[in-house]
């Protein structure tokens, strides 16, 4: 019995993974144009509505690329992946520490 449960377990894995992957390759292969940022858009809008709107604030650094900004984004998602990763793994080495125990 206990095979049986481990083989479903390495199954569900990979189905995870391969809908993952699919996830974020799709919108790659199916969707044309640039892909651009949240903000641009939100100013474009801003600036129909309203075109005399000042910003209430002025950002505290401007990073001098797009490249530079990129690489800022990805790292802060990156350390944010890796302390929820980090969070979750502790919970669950805990939780299992205190089966083994029981």
């Amino acid at each position: 019995m206990r095979q049986s449960s481990q083989s479903n377990n390495g199954w569900n894995n990979w189905l995870l993974i391969s809908a993952v992957v699919a996830l974020a390759v799709a919108p790659l292969i199916f969707v044309r144009g640039e892909y651009g940022g949240a903000d641009g858009e939100a100013e474009e809008a801003i600036t129909e509505v309203q075109p005399d709107y000042k910003p209430w604030f002025k950002p505290v650094f401007e990073p001098p690329s797009g490249e530079i900004e990129s690489l800022l984004f990805s790292s802060q998602a990156a350390l944010g992946a890796g302390l929820i990763g980090y969070a979750v793994g502790l919970y669950k080495g805990r939780s299992e520490k205190t089966k083994r125990e029981e």
